[in-house]
């Protein structure tokens, strides 16, 4: 490790929450002569990179911010660097230093620190609001709010896997939402297409997923977990509310799928040019009746299989009088096979908008699941 990349790692350590960025700074200015030192975050969105400081919101897909941003790797134009802020695959945003010196070594630290970074953002960002606040374009709805601070990221990579998720109307979104957990054997998935209105669907969307989280915490199997935010749902609300949701569980060893499917959204696999829903077994939605038994299916995956999990509120998208409707998901599912799973949903949720000629109505969910294969 260079030394610059050891200074600036003790900088991101010491430097208070909400200076992380003007603490770097220092760093590379005395290593560099770097001047000028910006953080762009995605929105949420995923439509525009928002500057912490006083630049100009970047919207252009052209833009070389973008183009860092999509290709995950560094980008030199006249004299700036674009370097992409991305920790374990949850990409944050962009670096943008100036003047960046055109060195390979250098750019090869200056991207290690980037990803320092982004490290850092996650290790601080429950501590401090300004990096969450300079990340919307609008004021979130409360509801919002809520379901934004329950989701574990919006993407995350392993050499077994690559997933990725994204809610909408993000700024006013309610109740549908997703969860996600691994410990280097297993992933747990969840996704919850949510019912209600305000923040009555955010309250019910958490207590099934804390509930979720507290049976799988403590290893129950994927039916027990299912039992148990199913009888916690039946126990405050006593049917009067309930939740679908998919539970799926994917052996990294072997790639064999585990499923819960209490009244699911639409799970579709993605192999080769084929796209297919996979069948599953209906049973009742979370809440719905006291003491449900729920069912384990399996299935298994082949390598590079991508499986994508849709609410109803994708499916039921409606514009110029007509339903999105599954066969224009399939055609545009299928175009989605050389992009990453974040990409894949962006691009999905930008077709959904372009359908509808604005923010959806309804809430969606859309999760992007890449099976790469048994890593040794």
């Amino acid at each position: 490790m260079s030394e610059p990349v050891s200074q600036a790692r003790r900088a991101l350590n010491q430097t208070p929450a909400d200076r992380l960025v003007g603490g770097v700074g220092d760093v590379l200015g005395r290593s560099y002569g770097i001047t000028d030192v910006e953080l762009y975050q995605v929105d949420y969105r995923l439509a525009e990179l928002l500057p912490l400081g006083d630049g100009e919101p970047v919207d252009s897909p052209g833009h070389p911010a973008w183009r860092a941003f999509d290709h995950q790797s560094p980008i030199l134009t006249d004299g700036t660097g674009w370097f992409p802020v991305t920790m374990r695959g949850e990409r944050r945003g962009v670096l943008c230093l100036s003047p960046a010196p055109d060195d390979p070594d250098v750019l090869a630290a200056l991207a290690e620190i980037a990803t320092a970074l982004a490290h850092e953002l996650a290790a601080v960002s429950a501590g401090t609001d300004v990096y969450r606040a300079a990340r919307r374009t609008q004021r979130l709805t409360l509801a919002a709010e809520m379901q934004w601070d329950l989701l574990p990221g919006r993407s995350r990579i392993r050499p077994s896997f690559s997933l990725a998720g994204q809610l909408e109307p993000a700024y006013t979104v309610r109740g549908d939402s997703f969860d996600w957990s691994d410990d280097g054997e297993r992933l747990w998935l969840a996704t919850i297409n949510g019912a209600g209105e305000g923040v009555a669907a955010s309250l019910l969307t958490s207590l099934a997923t804390h509930a979720l989280r507290n049976a799988r915490r403590a290893g129950l199997c994927l039916g027990d977990q299912a039992a148990l935010a199913d009888q916690a749902l039946y126990d405050l609300y006593r049917g009067e509310q309930h939740l679908s949701a998919l539970l799926m569980e994917l052996d990294l060893r072997s790639g064999m799928m585990t499923v819960v499917d209490a009244g699911s959204p639409r799970l579709v696999l993605l192999r080769g040019e084929e796209v297919t829903e996979q069948p599953l077994e209906a049973q009742f939605p979370l809440g719905m009746f006291e003491a449900t038994d729920y069912h384990e299916q399996k299935f298994p995956l082949e390598r590079d299989d991508r499986l994508f999990v849709v609410s109803d509120g994708v499916l039921e998208a409606t514009g110029q009088h007509m339903r999105y409707g599954e066969t224009a998901l399939d055609r545009f599912l299928r175009r989605t096979g050389p992009m990453a799973p974040l990409d894949a949903v962006r691009s999905l949720i930008g077709d959904l908008r372009a359908f509808v000629a604005g923010d959806l109505v309804d809430d969606a969910v859309v999760v992007c699941l890449d099976w790469n294969g048994p890593q040794p």
